[in-house]
């Protein structure tokens, strides 16, 4: 994805040109991808919808849904509850894949797709917070977790502990995640194939252990009830619901398809590829907290487990955290090129890499300022509902027909410049759905003043998503924004 970097807004007069990078070749498993953000052409276009479902079961077969699962058991609901919230809260990947659906047709990035929902100059600052600094603080914090991981396992190997040693395995969990962003689609299509398999096999292992040592008669000395355990019920939904509402970048991965792809199988295996490794492996870490003490994760999973297969295990983990900080650090570098920054995407891939790196190493090395970022991300979905709800809106207002090279034209009067480059409807839809959902919102240092009266009650994300959605809905209405089909 990269051989000529994107160009920036065109001048105000003259005639009106694609801004979009020089088409490149298409991509091969064998080679770095040299596509931006530029259209993919129908003869470098191919695979089916279902492709979709391993390049999303990888990253998902993960050892964070073992954590988010322990702790829906930790905030004191049942074995029953908890799996409730599983079940519910991961119906929200539906929205990933939905807004999937624009990528085949558009046949560009989804931090271009936007655009249409926020204006060329409105989506640059959109995508600038919600696309790049979010990722960034994503990429260092999925690092650090593998990096302990691989720091442990170097110690069981024999290797000395010292700063060397960390920032040896710090550096080389970066560079195998990159090296997936670097080569790109093709190779994701093929590899993710094989470790969501692989790494399938090794959870599955674990989960006969924790099983073993699961209690199932398990309950709290003192069950909530009444507006305690509705707190608990909207923190656990919140908390299940963050990972696909975080995953704004889902047609990156569906734009190599066909135009004609359908848009219901593209949603549908985007979505079913996610949902069924996150409902399944974040209820084993349910089952495991009702045996285990899962406050130390890792250290819990690790005395059930033989010692001949605690490497594998670790592996594994650190192998999981790589799909996903790949897919990550590969729309990263897109988004980067579609705020106008003049990089081709292999370049920008390096520069959000070297920032993520550094992070992680300040972060391990010198001082654990992780736990700021961690409490920020506490917040992140009350930006990243209302974006996903609006990108969601608009896809169904549009019925799914975006133009790509309407999308990548940024002249003033163009196809989405909008009133002064903005796009009014969407930059609203967006404030007011954040702002509702601080209102919702409950976390360790903010509990919003809706949540608070209400005796703790977060239900940041249906509050959010849905006023942003009807916001967007009126506005664009309104304004005339959007054109009736």
């Amino acid at each position: 994805m990269v051989s000529v970097p994107a160009s920036g807004p065109a001048p105000a007069t003259g005639p009106a040109p694609v801004a979009a990078p020089a088409t490149g070749p298409a991509p091969r498993a064998g080679g770095p991808e040299s596509r931006g953000i530029d259209l993919v052409p129908d003869e470098e276009r191919g695979g089916r919808p279902r492709d979709l479902f391993a390049v999303w079961a990888a990253p998902n077969v993960s050892y964070l849904s073992f954590v988010v699962g322990a702790a829906l058991v930790l905030m004191g609901l049942t074995l029953p509850q908890a799996l409730g919230v599983i079940l519910v809260g991961n119906l929200v990947w539906i929205c990933t894949g939905v807004v999937a659906a624009a990528g085949p047709v558009a046949g560009t990035s989804g931090s271009v797709v936007s655009r249409a929902v926020y204006g060329v100059r409105g989506n640059r600052v959109m995508v600038v917070v919600a696309g790049w600094l979010i990722a960034a603080a994503y990429l260092a914090l999925n690092w650090s977790a593998a990096s302990v991981a691989g720091i442990g396992l170097a110690a069981r190997l024999g290797l000395p502990a010292g700063p060397v040693v960390d920032a040896t395995v710090i550096c080389l969990v970066a560079a195998g995640t990159l090296l997936i962003a670097i080569f790109g689609y093709a190779l994701i299509v093929r590899l993710y194939a094989a470790l969501s398999v692989a790494l399938t096999v090794v959870f599955a292992v674990v989960t006969g252990y924790v099983l073993a040592a699961a209690d199932l008669s398990c309950a709290p000395a003192e069950p909530l009830a009444g507006a305690a355990l509705v707190a608990a019920l909207g923190a656990g939904f919140t908390l299940v619901a963050s990972a696909p509402l975080s995953y704004g970048n889902s047609p990156d991965l569906a734009r190599y398809l066909p135009a004609d792809s359908s848009p219901v199988a593209v949603a549908g295996w985007t979505a079913l590829g996610a949902y069924l490794p996150s409902v399944v492996f974040t209820a084993v870490g349910a089952l495991a907290a009702t045996g285990l003490d899962m406050s130390d994760p890792e250290a819990a999973l690790e005395g059930v487990l033989p010692g001949w297969f605690v490497p594998v295990f670790v592996v594994a983990v650190v192998v999981n955290t790589m799909t996903n900080n790949g897919m990550t650090a590969y729309s990263a570098g897109l988004a980067i090129q579609s705020v106008g920054v003049r990089l081709a995407r292999i370049p920008a891939v390096l520069v959000i890499g070297t920032l993520g790196t550094a992070m992680t190493l300040y972060a391990i090395l010198v001082f654990d300022f992780l736990t700021g970022v961690s409490t920020m991300l506490q917040l992140v979905v009350v930006v990243t509902g209302p974006v996903m709800a609006v990108a969601m809106t608009d896809l169904v207002l549009r019925r799914n027909r975006y133009s790509g090279p309407d999308l990548l034209e940024q002249r003033r009067g163009g196809p989405f410049w909008y009133h002064g480059g903005v796009h009014l409807a969407g930059v609203l839809a967006l404030a007011v759905g954040a702002l509702t959902a601080v209102l919702w919102v409950r976390t360790t240092f903010w509990t919003g003043p809706i949540a608070a009266a209400l005796g703790g009650v977060d239900l940041s994300v249906p509050a959010g998503m849905t006023v942003a959605a009807t916001v967007y809905w009126a506005a664009s209405r309104v304004l005339g924004t959007i054109p009736r089909p």
